[in-house]
């Protein structure tokens, strides 16, 4: 069977990110995609393996989508200047790409997962070089912060903040705590 014209592995792609932002991961099937598409479930066979393989293309795309957004928002920065714009850009990537978070959360059992996974550590440690940590410190740095982050994220999305309070201005008191921290063990505190 030949490929359909108009219908490329990116569009297969962006049309099932759309889907699990609005409808979370596990609403989306072969099937859904197919007829989201309009197109039979088969033709999606031309482009990809099977829902296993769109999930991993998935969190390779969302991996990818967050290390763009991150890298977007440090350009130019340094610092906790870096780690504040950084911070945001992660929580609205986030709050905008809920199903596509989720995807890009799923277990690395892949090396291509894995490479995608990386470049958001390699882009934290490099932030955090700034900081001038040593040995360990700059991992524990990057995981702390990941932690952060996805803990904040999520309880957001799960509507885990009742109270009236600023959820922004939480989330920058936040991150300045973690910066007293980095910078305790920084060579080149702020």
């Amino acid at each position: 069977m030949s490929p359909r014209i108009g219908l490329d592995s990116n569009t297969i792609l962006k049309v099932a990110a759309e889907m699990i932002n609005e409808q979370g991961l596990e609403a989306i099937t072969l099937a859904s995609l197919a007829k989201k598409l309009n197109v039979r479930s088969p033709s999606l066979y031309n482009h990809i393996a099977g829902l296993d393989d769109l999930k991993k293309q998935l969190t390779i795309y969302g991996i990818e989508q967050l290390y763009n957004a991150l890298t977007q928002a440090a350009v130019g920065r340094s610092g906790n200047e870096a780690i504040h714009a950084m911070s945001i850009a992660y929580v609205t990537f986030v709050r905008e790409n809920p199903g596509v978070y989720e995807a890009a959360l799923l277990p690395p059992n892949d090396e291509s997962v894995q490479q995608a996974g990386s470049k958001i550590v390699d882009l934290t440690v490099q932030i955090l070089a700034y900081y001038q940590l040593k040995d360990e410190d700059a991992i524990h740095a990057v995981r702390g912060l990941r932690s952060i982050l996805h803990g904040f994220a999520s309880l957001e999305q799960k509507g885990g903040f009742g109270l009236s309070l600023d959820l922004n201005d939480s989330l920058r008191r936040l991150i300045d705590s973690y910066l007293v921290g980095v910078n305790k063990f920084s060579s080149n505190p702020e």
